[in-house]
C-alpha cells in the first residue's frame, strides 16, 4: 500500500508543481469534451424534443434504435471516424486525422444519442394536461414549447452532464482518432493509459485526480442550477 500513498504524495507535488505535460492533456482535454459537447447539444436537443413530443409513424423503431445508441462501444466509433477521416477516407483531404478537432467529432457521435435519448425520455415524461391547460389559456405553438423545455430544464441539464461525463472519460475515439501525441493530442484518460503502463503511477494519479475534479465540479454546478 505504501507505494499507492506515495504515488497520491507525487501527484500532488506534480499538480502543484505546474507539470507542463500533465497540463497540456488537461487542456486538451477540457478544449475537446466542451467543443463535442456544444455540438453534440445543439444537434441533440431538437431531435430529443422532436422524438418525445411528437408522434409519427416508425417512432418506435427510432426510438429503439437511438436508445440501443446509448452503449454505442467508444471503440466502433473511433474506427468508423477513423475510415472516414483517414487519408483513404471520404474526408481524408480535410486534414482531421490525429487533430482535436477530428477527436471532437468523434465524440460528438458518442454523445449525441445521450442527449436526444434522455431528453425525448424528459419530454415523453411531462404532464399530459400541460398541454392542454396551456391552450385553454390562449397560448400559441412558440409558448408551449419553451414552457414544455422549461417544465424539463434540470433533466435536460442532466442529459448535458451525462453525456459530457461519457465523453471525458472515453479512451477508444482520443487513442485511434487522436493518436495519443503529447502536446498535441493527449487527453487525460489517453495519458492515465500511457502513464500507468510506463510505471508512472503518480502522473497517472494526478490525472486521474484532475479528472476527478473535473466531474465534481460538473455535478456541483448542476446541483447548484437545481437549487436556484
Amino acid at each position: 500500500m505504501d507505494f499507492i500513498f506515495q504515488g497520491f504524495i507525487k501527484a500532488l507535488e506534480l499538480l502543484t508543481g505546474g507539470d507542463d505535460s500533465i497540463w497540456s492533456a488537461i487542456f486538451a482535454t477540457i478544449k475537446v469534451s466542451t467543443g463535442s459537447m456544444i455540438i453534440s447539444t445543439i444537434a441533440g436537443l431538437p431531435c430529443g424534443f422532436c422524438l418525445g413530443y411528437f408522434n409519427f409513424r416508425g417512432k418506435r423503431a427510432l426510438r429503439t434504435v437511438v436508445d440501443t445508441l446509448l452503449s454505442l462501444p467508444t471503440v466502433f466509433v473511433g474506427l468508423m471516424v477513423y475510415a472516414f477521416i483517414s487519408s483513404q477516407g471520404p474526408l481524408g483531404e480535410l486534414g482531421l486525422l490525429f487533430t482535436l478537432t477530428g477527436v471532437a467529432i468523434g465524440q460528438s457521435i458518442l454523445a449525441f444519442p445521450v442527449v436526444t435519448a434522455l431528453t425525448a425520455a424528459a419530454i415523453e415524461g411531462v404532464d399530459s394536461q400541460l398541454k392542454l391547460t396551456l391552450i385553454s389559456l390562449g397560448a400559441g405553438k412558440k409558448e408551449i414549447i419553451l414552457t414544455t423545455l422549461w417544465e424539463v430544464r434540470f433533466a435536460i441539464v442532466a442529459a448535458i452532464v451525462t453525456a459530457y461525463g461519457r465523453v471525458m472519460t472515453e479512451v477508444g475515439i482520443s487513442m485511434m482518432v487522436g493518436g495519443n501525441i503529447k502536446w498535441h493530442t493527449r487527453t487525460i484518460t489517453t495519458a492515465i493509459a500511457l502513464e500507468t503502463g510506463k510505471g508512472m503511477f503518480a502522473n497517472g494519479i494526478a490525472l486521474g485526480l484532475v479528472l476527478l475534479a473535473i466531474a465534481f465540479g460538473v455535478n456541483l454546478s448542476l446541483a447548484f442550477l437545481r437549487k436556484k
